[in-house]
């Protein structure tokens, strides 16, 4: 994904961090670790060529991949990818090259580094919807010229990122931009670039301008969206709470005061720790679709809708299985009853694609269509907007725009203007028995589950790097259809298939002696049915977790403040996630471990420890785990993951020393 995308939705802002640090950076390494990418580049290179062991050139090769990657230089980052491979790197430098291939559209090469990468890890099956979509835009691609569509550049774009536009007005588009006329003296070092603005254009001249005063601040703007007549606005800004706090993107609404915008305010329906994006309001003003990454939507960011009410907004609705996946999905653009939104787990030709999904009755959505090339490619394609303002042009059906990271433009993220034209006529269908009556439509919604379990770089380490999944032979799944229940036992390829019913929500509990129980689920409210997409197949994915016993296991993002031992807020998801664990698993019992770095005297590292073990034991009973099946355990500085003489140990060994972590003990 491209920078501006990660930045502004996925990922904390940053700001702070980046700035403060700028000058204290003197490697390569260092200034990766502080997502300085830009600033990281030069030095990696100079670093490269006067190392001269082979392993860590390879680790080199493959932060200056990732530099290029994160600030949308793909060719690049392919070349460097296959450099750290060829260096003893390991398989992640081909996953990187892999999707950078598919990206540029080097589809063949794409499928044979996807083969190739499932081979190496030991599991065809983790990559096998990766070459199935490079397959399929390759078919997309020799088809294209059928589609009607005509791609036109927009001279207003810049070398910067403009993307995410919104019609204004009779002849003007606001859009987002980090081109340099942005709010705020420093560079973000991510990009190199500017902080995140809304900028608008005058399409009767190419004329660019920053948008009002009180709308832009030193902060990243964008996404912006308007009511029928301009009067009131909607756009995300990403916030910096302080220096310890995660950065979130949140929705913000302004409404018109003469010439000016009022203070922005955050809806109403907004939560604490949540990133929100992408606003689009209905004509009537309504509904609005926005996209969050709620952990209790069906995974990444998912598009949800609010309806208006007195006081502001109703409690958002989390849209059907239709649209949201597992990956995520953004950018929502409502024109009548069509939707228009990007996702990147949809079978689609590189990044993010655009697909549409029209509302039916009972609030169903129909089965989405990929919009295809030569509105999608290989990178980002996002933020399709249709444009109603003036007559369309005679064999005009459509006519908008839309944003892409494609290499055809001026800079990272341009915005281009679409045209849909009539397609060419399709081949006359074969001829019909008037004779006989039509066969009737049978609708079938098919769900194909996968049981999988973890591969890790180290056999029966499971703290070493997850390299991919594969199918768990043998493991059963418990079905739940409201009071009905059933049981499969899959086969070696991990899968079992159903066919759904309408308007049904149905749960599914897999297990296998040695390994960790885990459920999902899957529901068909919402799913429309399509005269000409009848047969809708959809998948879910369960893995279990081996059960290695009396072997700790670090948790994730379990941090403390200096000489406290308080659960803080970034820790909740992660100890939430456990008591989930343990909630699915009731037969098994754990001590949480908390270890130190080798600063500090024994005595003190020991007694602080166990204060912090024992309040994620605390933390975990408050939320409904029994107080017998918790042990907390303190060790200081006696178990170091990194056992290095503790004067010449770098920050970075004492960061891996200052761990939590859980055994099961039974």
């Amino acid at each position: 994904m491209n920078k501006i995308l990660t930045y502004i939705l996925t990922l904390a802002l940053l700001s702070s961090f980046a700035c403060n640090f700028t000058q204290k950076i003197r490697d390569g390494k260092t200034a990766y670790q502080r997502k300085q990418f830009s600033v990281a580049i030069p030095m990696l290179k100079k670093e490269f060529k006067k190392e001269k062991s082979r392993v860590t050139k390879g680790k080199i090769a493959f932060l200056l991949a990732e530099s290029y990657r994160r600030t949308n230089q793909t060719e690049e980052s392919i070349s460097w990818y296959q450099t750290a491979y060829d260096n003893n790197f390991g398989p992640d430098a081909l996953k990187y090259q892999a999707y950078g291939l598919k990206q540029t559209e080097q589809y063949e090469e794409a499928k044979k580094a996807f083969k190739n990468l499932g081979i190496e890890i030991g599991s065809p099956y983790e990559y096998r919807r990766e070459i199935t979509a490079c397959e399929v835009a390759l078919r997309w691609k020799e088809d294209m010229e059928k589609t009607g569509y005509e791609i036109l550049p927009n001279d207003f774009n810049s070398p910067a990122a403009d993307y995410a536009p919104s019609l204004y007005g009779d002849q003007q588009l606001v859009f987002t931009s980090d081109r340099k006329a942005s709010t705020g003296e420093d560079a973000y070092n991510w990009t190199g670039k500017q902080f995140s603005d809304l900028f608008v254009v005058d399409l009767s001249n190419n004329r660019v301008s920053t948008f009002d005063q009180n709308i832009n601040t030193p902060a990243n703007e964008g996404t912006v969206c308007f009511n029928a007549n301009f009067t009131e606005l909607y756009f995300t800004r990403c916030f910096d709470e302080d220096e310890r706090a995660d950065n979130y993107c949140k929705i913000m609404v302004s409404r018109k005061e003469g010439e000016s915008w009022s203070t922005p305010e955050m809806l109403n329906f907004i939560l604490p720790q949540i990133n929100y994006g992408h606003p689009s309001l209905s004509k009537d003003g309504k509904t609005l679709y926005f996209s969050a990454d709620n952990p209790e939507g069906w995974g990444g960011f998912d598009i949800y809708s609010s309806q208006r009410n007195i006081e502001g907004w109703d409690e958002p609705k989390l849209l059907s299985r239709s649209i949201n996946s597992p990956g995520d999905e953004k950018f929502p653009f409502i024109d009548g009853d069509t939707l228009y939104f990007s996702s990147d787990y949809h079978t689609g030709m590189g990044g993010l694609d655009i697909f549409s999904s029209y509302k039916m009755k009972n609030n169903r959505w129909s089965p989405l269509h990929n919009l295809r090339a030569p509105i999608n490619s290989g990178a980002d394609d996002f933020s399709y907007v249709v444009d109603r303002r003036s007559p369309e042009e005679k064999d005009i059906l459509q006519q908008g725009y839309f944003s892409s990271s494609r290499r055809t433009g001026k800079g990272a993220d341009d915005i281009f203007k679409f045209k849909k034209g009539v397609p060419p006529p399709p081949p006359p269908p074969p001829p019909i028995d008037t004779t006989k009556e039509p066969e009737p439509i049978v609708y079938k919604m098919i769900l194909q589950g996968y049981v999988l379990e973890k591969i890790y770089k180290i056999p029966n380490n499971p703290n070493s790097q997850v390299l991919g999944r594969k199918p768990l032979d043998a493991a059963k799944v418990d079905i739940k259809v409201g009071k009905q229940r059933k049981t499969v036992i899959v086969g070696e390829d991990g899968l079992f298939t159903i066919e759904m019913e309408q308007d049904t929500d149905y749960d599914f509990f897999a297990y296998k002696d040695n390994y960790l129980n885990n459920n999902t689920n899957f529901s068909t409210r919402g799913i429309g049915q399509d005269p000409s997409n009848p047969v809708t197949t959809y998948e879910v994915e369960i893995v279990l977790d081996k059960i290695f016993k009396n072997q700790e296991i670090t948790l994730d993002n379990i941090y403390y403040d200096f000489d406290k031992s308080d659960i803080r807020n970034d820790a909740k998801p992660t100890l939430d996630k456990l008591a989930v664990l343990l909630v699915r698993n009731p037969a098994i019992k754990i001590q949480l471990s908390s270890h130190t770095d080798c600063q500090g005297n024994d005595k003190y590292n020991e007694r602080l420890s166990q204060q912090r073990a024992q309040a994620a034991v605390d933390y975990l009973i408050a939320n409904g785990i029994a107080t017998e099946r918790l042990t907390a355990k303190g060790y200081g500085e006696n178990l170091l993951a990194v056992d290095c003489v503790c004067s010449r140990c770098s920050e970075e060994d004492h960061q891996v020393n200052r761990r939590t972590t859980f055994k099961i003990i039974d």
